[in-house]
């Protein structure tokens, strides 16, 4: 049976991406522990419609754990309490009455605040444009059994490209590395064979375009694997550097322009 909660919200706003943001206090009564996060906020919201103020902006759009809009730090943890879920699918049953919650945008060089809970997250776009593609001939869609994919590496790369680029993994980080996210677009093309004439090359500019941005660097905390709503794990990690090394030291322009070795 469900019940009621009365929370206190402490969230964090800022008008825009060039004024000093702050926290401010707001009251969520009467909330139903069966709401998900968003749908309390959206209450929270519809009373400050009522009264005049300006509504707490957030990111979001499927609300089924898929797209990674949710993006908020909620208690210090990026989507919250609940491990493996978005911010989207944690539900007030989570919290109990009389609770205070603390709820702020991620925080990153690379993020930076637009507005409230908003970040611009598009750096995650460049990386992606940067390499995170094949390269194909257009035409009829080939037979689902046209390219034999041993059973092992199509799980492989089927869970690293459970990746929804959310962002997590960057809120947590100590760092605010991205090496997470950016392991896993590259792992799961790195495991197929539709993936490999570009491995080398692809690695190399996603990886650079990863530092142009600004994120920080790695130093084996682990908090990207433990924020990750999907469980994307750190072994992604792994297979970026070795194939990053191998690019560095032998990938040449020159001759390889195709971007295969």
């Amino acid at each position: 049976m469900a019940k009621n909660l009365n929370l206190t919200l402490q969230v964090w706003r800022q008008k825009d991406a060039k004024s000093e943001g702050g926290f401010k206090s707001y009251k969520a009564e009467g909330i139903s522990d069966d709401m998900s996060f968003l749908e309390m906020l959206d209450i929270v919201n519809e009373g400050l419609i009522k009264a005049g103020d300006e509504p707490i902006a957030f990111d979001h759009d499927c609300r089924e754990g898929i797209c990674g809009m949710c993006s908020m730090v909620i208690n210090g943890r990026p989507h919250g309490p609940k491990d493996r879920t978005t911010t989207c699918q944690l539900h007030m049953r989570s919290f109990q009455d009389g609770d205070e919650i603390v709820i702020e945008p991620w925080r990153a060089k690379a993020f930076p605040v637009q507005r409230d809970l908003v970040v611009d997250r598009s750096a995650f776009d460049r990386v992606v444009a940067a390499g995170g593609f094949i390269t194909a001939n257009t035409g009829a869609a080939p037979d689902a059994n046209a390219i034999p994919v041993p059973k092992e590496k199509a799980d492989l790369a089927m869970a690293a490209a459970e990746c929804i680029g959310c962002g997590a993994c960057v809120a947590a980080c100590p760092n605010a590395s991205a090496m997470l996210f950016v392991s896993a677009k590259v792992s799961h093309l790195a495991h197929l064979p539709q993936g490999q004439a570009e491995r080398m090359i692809r690695v190399r500019d996603m990886v650079a375009q990863m530092d142009d941005e600004e994120f920080g660097t790695c130093t084996n905390h682990g908090e990207c694997e433990a924020a990750c709503p999907k469980s994307v794990q750190l072994e992604n990690i792994a297979l970026m550097n070795r194939d990053y090394l191998k690019a560095s030291l032998t990938y040449r322009p020159e001759v390889d322009a195709g971007g295969g070795l």
